[in-house]
């Protein structure tokens, strides 16, 4: 072979394969953060499943809350998290001067975070119908998992955006924990009504109560104006924050 002959950079399809099994190795070598993750939805599924707490409301929409909540875990605390330490360690830094294209490294990270909150919204909604002695269609299963779907892009732009606009992984870990707080407060109290009708419809439009009602159209209720505003909401989530992620995110920690 002469001197001048120019080697042709890995495809596209290779690079993509390549980062997928790396970012899928992660994942499987952080098997406490992943079981974390899993913790407060199925202790939630847990002792809403107890005796004599049927009046916490519908076992769907309570199965539905506690994936919700996993959800958050996963995307919004955890994918952040994972995001600013790689940062920080310029791991991104060391990936870009590759024939990497950028859009290709975060939509490898995207896609295992996606599949892992599948698996553990799978996991939940399993342990949850046994517990609390329920059994769903296939098509109800499936309508779940459709959501759980919606809800994880929805977390994990809400994450991104966190992580796009803040340099600090201890303002990113600060500001993620102070949601999830809110967003389980807002959660349960709004299903609940304990704060009033006036409450209720404003959860419904946050991101928990948006999927909320979403869920509940997945196990069979009708379609509703609180179904419609809650797919109107959640997309516009994830429209809006995983924009305001890319956009503003900064490949080094400086």
């Amino acid at each position: 072979m002469s001197e001048g002959t120019v080697h042709p950079g890995p495809t596209l399809g290779l690079t993509l394969r390549s980062l997928l099994r790396a970012d899928f190795t992660t994942l499987m070598r952080s098997r406490q953060g992943v079981l974390l993750n899993m913790l407060v939805p199925l202790i939630f599924v847990f002792v809403t499943g107890l005796p004599g707490r049927q009046k916490l409301g519908d076992p769907g929409v309570l199965i539905g809350l506690a994936i919700t909540y996993g959800l958050i875990s996963a995307g919004m605390l955890g994918y952040s998290l994972t995001i600013a330490k790689d940062r920080d360690n310029r791991v991104f830094q060391r990936l870009r001067v590759t024939p990497t294209p950028t859009w290709a490294i975060m939509a490898s990270r995207i896609a295992v975070q996606v599949v892992s909150a599948l698996v553990m919204s799978v996991i939940v909604l399993v342990i949850g119908s046994v517990l609390h002695h329920v059994a769903f269609a296939w098509y109800e299963y499936l309508g779940m998992l459709v959501v759980s779907l919606l809800g994880a892009i929805v977390f994990l732009s809400i994450g991104q955006a966190i992580v796009g606009l803040l340099h600090s992984s201890t303002a990113i870990s600060a500001v993620g924990r102070v949601l999830y707080i809110l967003f389980i407060l807002s959660g349960i109290l709004g299903s609940t009504g304990a704060l009033g009708e006036g409450f209720k419809v404003f959860a419904g439009w946050t991101p928990v109560g948006a999927l909320v009602s979403l869920y509940a159209v997945a196990l069979g209720a009708p379609w509703s104006t609180d179904a419609t505003s809650g797919l109107i909401a959640s997309v516009a989530y994830g429209v809006i924050f995983g924009f305001v992620g890319i956009r503003w995110f900064h490949w080094d920690s400086r």
